[in-house]
């Protein structure tokens, strides 16, 4: 059941590692794709300038979930963000706009910006020395699968577990989800344009031990059955109602996610899932409220489904004292 949690966990609780091979996959798509023609490689993500971005905002439209929370006459917001996009839901609507200009810190799962957090992610994410190789037929079909995503050998070297969820990430562009569109790291961006505050919620380790295999012996299985994964293709149907659910600020569908997924169906998805989701919530919330009583008005940015039931922030941070009003979803708007 491992694998199922590591490929479909990944597109519904959408971590942010993925984030950190976006850039690079920019530059190895664009030397890859001469060479790669008979793998009909997706179309190269071209991400606007930045200045020209900014100068554009607010969009059109507000996407995602967002609470405001108030507590010692204080203001902070929450906001529930999906980690791959399309190109129109990078730019911010108004509201959303005018509740990240509020705040003086800034907080995401990861700043990916921040040079410390990217280099220990990556230190994290390579192969331990002395973890025993994958089985030649196993090695050769996840090469196979790097060369139908195109990423030449970008991959190489990162342990194989990270190699398939990166890779059942990237096998959403087909149908025009990229990690490059991602919400959060366009926050990060135009955060730190504004010289806000920007700090991490969690540790790149935290975040990398979620989705690593707990010993070298289970590398193998976890990588044979995520490659499963990734061929099947309920795992891209799940990623992409997901993602639309979230572009329509559809609250409802996203809180009754384990109704439709099929991903959460056995004991063991159901403790994977409250082990990689559930659980990481306290820790989050009690960083949040310590920053706004310290003084802070923060926004703060996680994945949408760290957001919803009884166990997630804003039920969490209601528990403790502070006033939580929806604001995306607007009433009436499903």
């Amino acid at each position: 059941m491992l694998s199922k949690l590591l490929a479909r966990r990944l597109l519904a609780v959408l971590l942010s590692l993925p984030l950190l091979m976006a850039p690079g996959l920019l530059r190895a798509q664009a030397l890859e794709a001469p060479l790669a023609a008979e793998a009909l490689c997706p179309p190269l993500a071209e991400p606007p300038a930045q200045a020209q971005w900014l100068q554009a905002l607010p969009g059109p439209v507000d996407r995602g979930l967002l609470w405001r929370i108030e507590k010692d006459g204080r203001v902070s917001h929450l906001y529930g963000t999906v980690h791959v996009g399309r190109p129109d839901w990078i730019s911010p609507g108004s509201q959303v706009m005018a509740a990240l200009a509020a705040a003086d810190r800034v907080a995401f799962e990861l700043d990916l910006l921040d040079p410390d957090v990217l280099q220990r992610l990556q230190r994290a994410a390579r192969v331990p020395a002395g973890q025993p190789r994958l089985p030649d037929d196993l090695a050769e079909r996840l090469a196979q699968q790097r060369s139908l995503a195109c990423v030449g050998s970008l991959l190489e070297g990162l342990r194989p577990e990270l190699q398939v969820i990166t890779l059942v990430s990237l096998s959403l562009r087909g149908d025009g989800l990229d990690p490059a569109w991602g919400i959060d790291g366009w926050l990060a961006r135009l955060a730190h344009a504004r010289r806000q505050t920007v700090l991490s919620l969690e540790t790149p380790e935290q975040q990398v031990a979620l989705l690593v295999a707990p010993r070298p012996a289970e590398v193998a299985t976890v990588v044979r059955r995520g490659l499963d994964e990734l061929e099947d293709p309920a795992t891209r149907r799940v990623a992409l109602r997901l993602a639309e659910h979230w572009a329509a600020s559809d609250l409802a569908a996203i809180e009754n996610f384990a109704q439709w997924c099929g991903c959460l169906e056995s004991e063991a998805e159901r403790q994977a899932h409250q082990a990689g989701v559930l659980a990481r919530n306290p820790a989050m919330a009690e960083r949040i409220a310590t920053l706004h009583q310290r003084g802070a008005r923060v926004f703060a940015a996680v994945g949408a489904l760290h957001m919803t039931g009884p166990e997630g922030l804003p039920a969490l941070l209601a528990r403790r004292g502070f006033q939580v009003e929806l604001l995306l979803p607007q009433a009436g708007r499903h």
